[in-house]
């Protein structure tokens, strides 16, 4: 422990806490996707792993054809985290999708 301004100040807790919130999330990054895999397809894969706010695929905005990949967002950070453990590497429409948290813009 160090005393910092007066404070006792544990710098492996503060660093464990940072590193854990920095990875806490509830909406998850796939990558890898086919290029046909649309919105239904990918909440249907995620949503044995817990309950789905939101399922997007991005698209190019001109064509409107998917870029290979998306963001399913989960009602808590429990389900994201199984599922990234469960469902990273898998096949989803013939390609290995991969998964991480999606980090705020």
């Amino acid at each position: 422990m160090q005393r910092a301004n007066g404070f006792f100040v544990n710098y492996q807790t503060l660093l464990s806490r940072m590193i854990t919130s920095r990875h806490s999330c509830s909406k998850l990054f796939i990558g890898g996707l086919c290029y046909d895999t649309n919105e239904p397809v990918l909440k249907h894969a995620f949503e044995q792993h817990g309950e789905i706010i939101e399922v997007k695929v991005i698209c190019d905005h001109k064509s409107g054809k998917s870029k290979g990949y998306g963001f399913v967002k989960f009602t808590s950070e429990t389900a994201a985290s199984k599922a990234l453990k469960e469902m990273d590497g898998q096949l989803l429409d013939g390609r290995n999708i991969r998964i991480s948290y999606a980090h705020k813009e």
